[in-house]
């Protein structure tokens, strides 16, 4: 597990400092080579004027041939970034993508997809390309430099009044970077909301469609997309605003550059040759201010990248799950809960301005929303290889016990115990391998049906696949398309129908052969005929683990060996559905309610 603290982006970067080295020392490499092909060119332009026309044609060939050799060893360290440059990025994503899999589900449930997309695959490719922009910058910027300290020595008042440019316009840009940094920002945030709704959109397709939501969210989308384009406009319209006061002044000190450096040739304090560099060279003022403004953006680009990254690894605002180091080997599935009490609560992050941070930066503010009491003293007890049922009305808690007892959620105190281990004492590994969950809505990945199952046993053979699928009632089904396990079943297995999708997950379940199998309204939302299946899929399993059920339809889990009837976050009754149904009136109500 990632600790903040132990995370580092310069070490990403340190694992190839010799790569980087390299790339750095090539491009200055090129840059001083191309600051001496600029002086020959200037030099051959002054032996042109004298009339020496075989000295100026030899100093244009060796002036040439730097300047080959510059263009090379500028190719060799482009191919030396790329090389590193794609190392790092991909580190970074697969650390990134690893951290989310260590962050509890209510972080998950207090972000956006957008937040998470944006850290895990952009930001890695910003950092990269930052980084090379700004070594490259400042290689570019050191040669323009030296061209002034050229100058400054053949002529100390031309020099002069290029450096005090410089100033000027460096002050003139920090303006323009205060307005970039705060625009910036809310261009990532808006980012990451529209990001996130387009991925939504796209997976609710058919949704949308059959309930005509298309003008509804095209409304929504537009707004989202007009509020990113007012804050790019302004964004790029204060750049465009500074850029122009900026290339005034420049042109201004430029004019006043080439005026002096007239007078001081025609007064023969300077050669042609320096004359000739300085008209040349007459953009490399506006080059170096330009050099000097991008090497703050990028620096601002790098630093927002890294803050981002990290964000992930901020415990505070993305909380990870903890665990213990107690090992559960041969697990029975046996299951208590013991004086469970869990309050649900929901907040919200707002960026305020802290003194203790840095300048201009900003730290989230955990503010809560709303809270609500679930369970205060939860207790029950689930021996190994029975079949129990949760049930009762919507907002009873039956899904809660199942996301607390799968560590989805933790308890504010009390205890949950699979075989007499408090369950925060075991590794991940040992409580997630032992328990599997099938969800209303299961996910299934837009791979083979065979890769599918190979997700919860790597190593498992033809036979126990189309043994699980046998057991899950989908064989029949698998077997009667053209490919077989090997159909590639799409995003969120779309392919496939309700039923299908289901009982894949049980298959997937079975196959992973936990001790403990957690159905949480997986036939709710199935016709009869798919219900059925799956409840011979469920019933194959009885009697070899331990299944724990959530269902609204009461007639799914008749069978069950014990039910626990939920209200207000209470077992209120207990016992067989036969037990329950004779002596709760409730229970009695909502089975014949069900089946009118």
């Amino acid at each position: 597990m990632f600790d903040k603290k132990q995370v580092r982006i310069k070490d990403y970067f340190l694992k190839h400092k010799v790569a980087i080295s390299f790339f750095v020392l090539l491009y200055v490499i090129s840059s001083i080579a191309t600051f001496f092909a600029i002086l020959f060119f200037a030099n051959a332009v002054e032996q042109l004027t004298l009339g020496n026309y075989i000295e100026t044609i030899n100093i244009f060939i060796i002036a040439t041939i730097i300047i080959v050799f510059a263009i090379l060893t500028w190719y060799l360290s482009e191919i030396c970034y790329s090389n590193f440059s794609l190392k790092i990025m991909s580190q970074l994503n697969s650390d990134l993508a690893r951290q989310t899999f260590n962050l509890k589900s209510k972080t998950f449930e207090s972000h956006n997809t957008g937040t998470f997309v944006q850290r895990i695959v952009n930001s890695p490719e910003s950092l990269a390309r930052s980084f090379r922009d700004i070594i490259v910058i400042s290689t570019d910027l050191i040669t323009e430099l030296c061209v002034v300290v050229y100058l400054l020595v053949m002529n100390f008042y031309i020099g002069l009044v290029l450096v005090f440019a410089i100033i000027v316009c460096n002050v003139i840009d920090g303006f323009r970077l205060k307005c970039y940094k705060k625009n910036n920002n809310k261009l990532f945030k808006v980012g990451d909301k529209i990001n996130s709704f387009t991925n939504e959109i796209i997976k609710s397709e058919k949704d949308i469609k059959s309930l005509n939501l298309e003008n509804s969210l095209n409304k929504i989308i537009t707004n989202e997309y007009e509020q990113y384009k007012d804050i790019k406009y302004k964004l790029l319209t204060n750049n465009m605003n500074f850029f122009v006061i900026r290339n005034i002044v420049v042109n201004i000190f430029t004019l006043v550059v080439l005026i002096l450096g007239i007078y001081f040739l025609q007064k023969e304090l300077i050669t042609v040759a320096v004359f000739m560099l300085i008209y040349s060279r007459k953009e490399s003022l506006y080059q170096i201010i330009y050099y000097l403004g991008s090497i703050k953006t990028f620096l601002i680009d790098f630093n927002k990248s890294k803050e981002r990254i990290l964000e992930l690894f901020n415990n505070e605002e993305f909380a990870t799950e903890k665990f213990g180091d107690k090992v559960l080997e041969n697990a029975k599935g046996k299951i208590e809960f013991k004086n469970v009490a869990y309050k649900y609560q929901e907040y919200k992050y707002n960026e305020v301005k802290n003194k203790s941070y840095k300048k201009g930066s900003q730290k989230p503010e955990r503010v809560l929303i709303s809270e609500n009491q679930l369970f205060t003293n939860l207790s029950f007890k689930i021996e190994p290889n029975t079949t129990v049922a949760f049930v009762g009305k919507s907002g009873s808690g039956k899904t809660t016990i199942l996301n607390l007892l799968s560590k989805m959620y933790e308890v504010d105190s009390g205890e949950i115990l699979i075989d007499g281990i408090n369950i925060n004492d075991l590794t991940k590994e040992s409580l997630r391998n032992n328990i599997s969950l099938v969800n209303q809505f299961p996910y299934l990945f837009d791979m083979s049906i065979k890769e599918n199952l190979l997700l919860s046993k790597n190593d498992a053979t033809d036979e126990e696949i189309i043994k699980v699928l046998e057991d899950a009632s989908l064989l029949e089904f698998v077997n009667s398309i053209p490919n077989g396990i090997d159909t590639v079943i799409g995003e969120s297995g779309i392919k496939l129908s309700g039923g299908q999708r289901q009982r894949l997950a049980i298959a997937r379940a079975m196959l992973k052969k936990s001790p403990i199998i957690i159905f949480d309204e997986s036939t709710s939302s199935l016709d009869n005929f798919a219900q059925n299946k799956i409840k011979e899929s469920i019933d194959k399993m009885k009697g070899k683990t331990t299944i724990v059920i959530v269902a609204h339809r009461l007639s799914t889990i008749r069978g069950a060996d014990k039910i626990f009837f939920l209200d207000s976050g209470e077992i209120i009754d207990e016992g067989t559905f036969d037990e329950l149904f004779e002596r709760n009136e409730k229970f009695q109500s909502m089975f014949l309610v069900e089946n009118i």
